[in-house]
């Protein structure tokens, strides 16, 4: 009498070093890149002015909104003009109460247009010798609501995703450590645009990946996707930035940088930029179509390969007609007024959409668009094989131990 021995550990165990013998060089390849490209420290000898302007003598303050006596503003439009609607504004005047005293603020038309300041608003107000007790309206202090947002988002994706939800957001902290620690300084020290948005947009979906969702061979199936999706992307990315003549001048935030780094070449951050909009959407399809395809094969252990990765797919197109509009929809959500202005200029769609101010966004949509649809197929692909191939027999599944007599 004696067991039947199994091939299917040795199965996995040649196929976790297979995919650790691709992924562990390529690791040590991306952290020794950006140790290469790391930046040496002078982009902190760049800065900007203050943008409010402070000096010695002259500061910015919190504090709360006291009393507001409203007017109506002088000048209004005249009857029939397209502007009629400034003759309802109201011109406030605000006593604010800071640690340093209370304080009188004209609060800006704009900013009444938009909402009422009322009693118990807490702002932000430049203060100074040369003001005496009146203040200049700076912006609204909005510390405590965003931390309550924050604190409310982490309180949900904690109690939906528990400990995996722990792990997510740990994994989003260290991706911003990547953006704000290497590539931002890279870039501003002049490092090379698609090199650093290459290997820091694979470094941060290494560490979000593994630190989310665990080391496991579905895991590090959605990982080898998201390379060669990026790879994709990469490469379309520096296609289309150089035949669309994404010169990157269409922000004001453009003209900005090169008054501050004169020798950065705004093209090269556009098509860094390309690359870290599609990251979140990447990942996501990435790891959704690993899943899925496990999740079939588990329920499905006869199926064969060639309908496990038709069933992947069909899950997958799903994803990617929900997906490409998702894009365009924040867009289009994030760039409203933007949208409204152009629309107003005396010109064709055709031109508005071919514009400075709309064709770096339109570009961004279509090269993750094209980028993630890719992904989808390859992902599938690969997780349908390690899936075949670490998968139990269905006679295993039922009897672990098979015992046979001579």
């Amino acid at each position: 009498m004696h067991n039947v021995p199994s091939t299917i550990p040795a199965t996995r165990r040649r196929v976790t070093i297979w995919m650790f013998a691709i992924l562990v060089p390529l690791g040590i390849a991306l952290f020794g890149a950006m140790l290469w490209l790391w930046p040496s420290g002078t982009h902190q000898d760049l800065s900007l002015d203050d943008p409010y302007g402070t000096t010695e003598s002259f500061s910015v303050v919190s504090g709360s909104v006291s009393s507001v006596s409203s007017t109506r503003c002088d000048g209004g439009a005249e009857t029939g003009s397209p502007t009629q609607v400034q003759q309802d504004l109201k011109c406030q005047t605000a006593q604010v109460a800071t640690d340093r005293g209370s304080y009188e603020v004209d609060i800006p038309v704009q900013v009444s247009a938009s909402t009422e300041v009322v009693r118990g608003d807490n702002v932000k107000i430049l203060i100074g010798e040369d003001l005496a007790e009146a203040g200049v309206f700076v912006d609204f202090e909005r510390t405590v609501p965003v931390v309550l947002l924050a604190a409310l988002y982490a309180l949900v994706v904690v109690l939906v995703a528990r400990w995996r939800g722990v792990r997510a957001i740990g994994g989003l902290i260290l991706s911003f450590v990547v953006l704000f620690g290497f590539m931002i300084p890279a870039l501003l020290e002049g490092g090379p645009p698609f090199w650093v948005g290459l290997i820091g947009s694979m470094l941060i979906m290494l560490v979000v990946l593994y630190f989310a969702h665990g080391v496991s061979l579905r895991t590090t199936t959605a990982l080898l996707g998201t390379f060669i999706g990026l790879l994709l992307t990469a490469g379309l990315a520096a296609w289309a930035s150089d035949t669309a003549y994404l010169i990157g001048l269409g922000e004001e935030y453009s003209y900005i940088l090169t008054s501050v780094v004169p020798e950065i070449r705004l093209s090269g951050i556009v098509l860094t930029g390309l690359l870290v909009a599609g990251l979140g959407v990447l990942n996501d399809v990435t790891i959704t179509q690993s899943s899925a395809v496990w999740e079939i094969k588990a329920a499905q252990p006869t199926i064969s390969a060639r309908n496990l990765f038709a069933a992947g797919m069909r899950i997958g197109r799903d994803h990617i007609a929900s997906t490409v509009y998702t894009i365009a929809f924040a867009y289009a959500g994030a760039a409203l007024p933007m949208l409204m202005v152009v629309s107003l200029y005396d010109r064709s769609m055709m031109d508005t959409i071919m514009s400075a101010e709309m064709v770096e966004e339109v570009v961004r949509i279509l090269v993750g668009s094209v980028g993630l649809v890719l992904a989808i197929p390859i992902t599938t692909g690969i997780a349908v094989a390690v899936a075949n191939a670490v998968a139990e027999p269905t006679e295993q599944r039922r009897h672990p131990a098979v015992v046979t007599t001579h």
